[in-house]
């Protein structure tokens, strides 16, 4: 059910907001209240993370645009040909791109 403006006006008017969030920091600090959330990250945006390229920098290694690069991340769109092959590398062997940067 649904309260009027003047419910909760008068609701409102008894609360103590700022002694409610504290109390809600607390039981988030003692782990007794909180949502986990997860994220999955894909396998070329782990890849991507674990040679240290930001998305721009990543994009301008494989050739492609930025867009295009997010799109593969996002999994919208699936990359072909030469990018495949350069994924595949990145994704199985992260420390060869890794290499060849550093040269």
């Amino acid at each position: 059910m649904r309260l009027s403006e003047k419910e909760l006006l008068e609701r409102d008017a008894k609360r103590n907001i700022g002694e409610e969030l504290l109390q809600a920091v607390r039981d988030i600090k003692a782990g007794r209240v909180g949502r986990v959330s997860t994220i999955d990250v894909s396998p070329l945006a782990a890849a991507r993370l674990k040679i240290g390229l930001s998305q721009s920098e990543f994009a301008h290694l494989l050739g492609v645009s930025l867009r295009t690069l997010q799109e593969w991340e996002q999994g919208r769109r699936t990359p072909s040909g030469a990018a495949k092959s350069l994924i595949t590398i990145a994704i199985k062997k992260p420390e060869v791109l890794k290499e060849l940067l550093a040269a």
